[in-house]
């Protein structure tokens, strides 16, 4: 594989790591937001009031996250209080079981919640389950605020709340504006909290009221927390199925780098196969003349080192390598006898000299594999200015890989000795490149040439 080539599939290794890499990153992002969201979500607390008839309904709004609603059971009964000692003998308080149903509407557990009940007329608690009371009674002395775990087994010399006796029961008393808050229990017994999702749970109260009212007119207000399962944020499922595509693509990634790496490598081998072969051959063409052993693989690395500079790149420096190096193949037909002569050709020897650039073409016409090959070994010899062979051709209408290849080839032959002549000096060979620009040589490609010569790029020794 080239260099190109090679330095490609890093800079594409590297894009598909950085891609992959942002991609986990906003997968954890996503799974980072999920997260804080559901815990912010958490820690939130929320409230809400119902009274009148919404409090009083028998059904709450489903629309809500939680509602609250207050039914009296129908069992009542009645006492007699007598509290300013009048001698009264007929009931004049009656009691009220009222079943308060605190209803979750959501598919989140409410985590905790109490609340808060205010009476706008006397009411004289008896019980009340399952969770505790803390009891608010407002006088002009100020407030009293007292806890009770379980109404059920109140003790009045326990507490400092005001209360009364009627036939043994006592009586927690709540004026008009006193308030309790119910704070639910989460014992095995009651499991009041948590409220599972579209649940309910019923706490309740026993208590007394003047014959004909009721407590319809009270306020309840409810304060109240979720706990929201991660998998119950959107936001986690969007991160959960961005991480199984980021793991997908990974995957997909790995098996098609694995079997492209597999390619590469038999394309890398199937190269040097192909590379050595060509250069194999190309050695028994230079092996006919030992004054020009070499010289096929030198003028390859001058024609590439061309080419690049007019922007070839990969596979088709590739192609022009192997094109420049099969140049001379035609060679393998001319006799040894000719090509080491050391004196001047006859005619008809040049004749057959020059009757290797029609061989090489027609022997690499046949090489499909590798475009314009043949151009290359036929085109090599013609002169830009039309005076050169097999056909004549000019200017533009030759190759360019054929122009290219003719001032690397001048270059080897004059750069190197042979059998008739000791090789020229840089200086020489620069004015000979210079003088044949437009005649021998493409102007462009000889300006390339000479600035590679100047400047050192491609070395005087041979």
């Amino acid at each position: 594989m080239n260099v190109s080539g090679v330095i490609l599939m890093k800079d594409n290794r590297k894009k598909r790591a950085v891609i992959f890499a942002v991609a986990l990153l906003v997968v954890a992002i996503c799974l980072l937001a999920s997260l804080i969201k559901t815990d912010i979500y958490n820690h939130a607390r929320h409230h809400a009031t119902f009274s009148g008839a919404e409090l009083f309904s028998a059904d709450g709004d489903k629309e809500k996250e939680v509602t609250v609603t207050a039914a009296a059971r129908g069992s009542t009964w009645t006492k007699v209080f007598d509290l300013n000692g009048e001698g009264l003998i007929d009931p004049d308080y009656q009691a009220f079981t009222y079943d308060f149903t605190v209803s979750n509407n959501t598919k989140d557990e409410v985590s905790d919640f109490s609340f808060q009940l205010t009476f706008h007329r006397d009411v004289y608690l008896m019980s009340a389950w399952n969770g505790a009371l803390e009891i608010h009674q407002c006088s002009s002395a100020g407030e009293t605020v007292d806890t009770v775990p379980d109404l059920r087994e109140f003790d009045p010399d326990a507490h400092i709340l005001e209360t009364i006796t009627v036939d043994g029961d006592p009586l927690v008393v709540m004026h008009d504006g006193d308030y309790l808050i119910y704070k639910p229990s989460a014992t095995m017994n009651a499991m009041e909290i948590p409220i599972e999702a579209r649940e309910a749970t019923t706490p309740g109260f026993i208590l007394y009221v003047a014959i004909g009212e009721t407590i319809d007119d009270s306020v309840l207000t409810i304060d109240y927390g979720f706990h929201r399962l991660l998998t119950s944020e959107p936001l986690f499922w969007i991160a959960l199925g961005l991480m199984l595509a980021w793991v997908v693509g990974v995957t997909v990634y790995l098996l098609t780098a694995a079997r492209i790496r597999k390619y590469q490598e038999r394309h890398e081998r199937d190269n040097e196969i192909i590379n050595e072969s060509i250069e194999t051959f190309t050695g028994f063409i230079d092996a006919k003349d030992p004054y020009t052993n070499g010289h096929s693989k030198r003028v390859a690395i001058y024609t590439r080192r061309i080419a690049t500079e007019f922007g070839y790149e990969g596979e088709d420096l590739d192609r022009i390598y192997y094109i420049a190096l099969l140049h001379d193949c035609g060679k393998i037909g001319v006799p040894d006898n000719i090509l080491g002569k050391p004196g001047k050709l006859t005619n008809e020897e040049f004749a057959i000299l020059k009757s290797h650039s029609e061989r090489g073409g027609e022997i690499l016409s046949r090489f499909k594999s590798l475009k314009d090959v043949e151009k290359g070994a036929r085109y090599h010899h013609e002169r830009y200015d039309g005076r050169g062979y097999p056909e004549g051709l000019a200017g533009e209408n030759i190759p360019f890989i054929a122009r290219m290849i003719c001032v690397a080839d001048s270059f080897d032959a004059m750069n190197t000795n042979r059998v008739y002549r000791k090789k020229l000096t840089m200086d020489t060979i620069i004015q000979e490149i210079e003088s044949n620009k437009g005649r021998q040589f493409d102007p462009q490609v000889a300006d390339v040439m000479l600035r590679l010569l100047r400047e050192g790029e491609i070395p005087g020794e041979a």
